[in-house]
């Protein structure tokens, strides 16, 4: 049954709006980038009458940006790292092991995610505060701190989505590797993993992600020497002014790497799906 004109106009109708609901504040974001502040701080114009480059020299003047680029860099890469390995070993068990407590760990896994993350703000936050007068391990205010905070978020997600990847896979794979005398570890490295590439690539995209933008826990667990991106922007506003030109300019670039790991993530997740039904 083909499509009707009157359903197609709606449509086209629809992805308009929409796409117009997205590239207007982006568009504003970059007009107001390549404008000089007092312009900014004026009245609104669709396009700068004074085309200029300086907000993106200045804002890594105004504040340490680059100290900033580098915390973000380091917390989300080790905690995208950690969780990746962890998830692979946790999934792989629950995917391919019969074992007592299976279905409560998952469903404890799964359920994790029904909370929003404000809920364990105060409890990690005590958590670290003991383990710091208990072993002298300083967590708050620290990059590690950050990085296993992030775990937290990323890596029950990790778990739940790799287990669903290893299960597409067929377990004559996993026999075969074994008969040829790879161990279960054997048999993971060499067949598993491999098959199940976009989904290793597509969780780690998602961790990734999930620890380059965060901003309550980076707000209460960073000092000004561990400071993240999503935090340091804030500094762009003082008690006097607030350089908007130099904020969108930072936005941009900070907006880089979580832009092209989700059109990474868009072909991954896409191939993830049918990678387990081919043999």
């Amino acid at each position: 049954m083909g499509e009707t004109r009157g359903f197609k106009v709606y449509r086209g109708v629809v992805l308009v709006v929409l796409g117009l609901f997205v590239l207007i504040p982006l568009y504003v974001m970059v007009t107001s980038s390549l404008k000089p502040l007092k312009d900014v701080q004026g009245a609104f114009t669709w396009w700068p009458s004074n085309l200029t480059i300086a907000p993106f020299v200045d804002m890594w003047k105004t504040v340490p940006l680059a100290r900033y680029f580098v915390n973000s860099t380091v917390v989300s890469v080790a905690a995208t790292v950690l969780s990746v390995a962890l998830a692979i070993l946790a999934a792989f068990a629950v995917s391919r092991f019969k074992f007592r407590g299976r279905t409560v760990f998952t469903t404890t896994v799964l359920s994790t995610q029904m909370f929003p993350g404000v809920l364990f703000l105060l409890p990690l936050f005590l958590i670290f505060v003991n383990i710091n007068n208990s072993f002298g391990l300083q967590l708050v205010g620290t990059r590690l701190g950050l990085i296993i905070t992030y775990l937290t978020f990323s890596l029950p997600f990790s778990i739940w989505m790799l287990a669903g990847y290893f299960d597409s896979i067929p377990r004559e794979l996993d026999e075969a590797a074994l008969v040829d005398g790879c161990g279960p570890m054997g048999a993971l490295w060499r067949v598993v993993l491999p098959a199940a590439r976009p989904g290793v690539i597509a969780v780690a995209i998602y961790s990734f992600m999930t620890a380059w933008g965060e901003v309550l826990f980076a707000s209460v667990m960073t000092t000004e020497a561990n400071r993240t991106l999503s935090v340091g922007l804030r500094q762009y506003s003082t008690q006097t002014n607030i350089y908007w030109n130099q904020i969108m300019a930072a936005a941009l670039v900070v907006s880089v790497p979580v832009v092209i790991g989700f059109l990474l993530a868009q072909r991954h997740f896409v191939a993830g799906v049918t990678a387990g039904a081919v043999k």
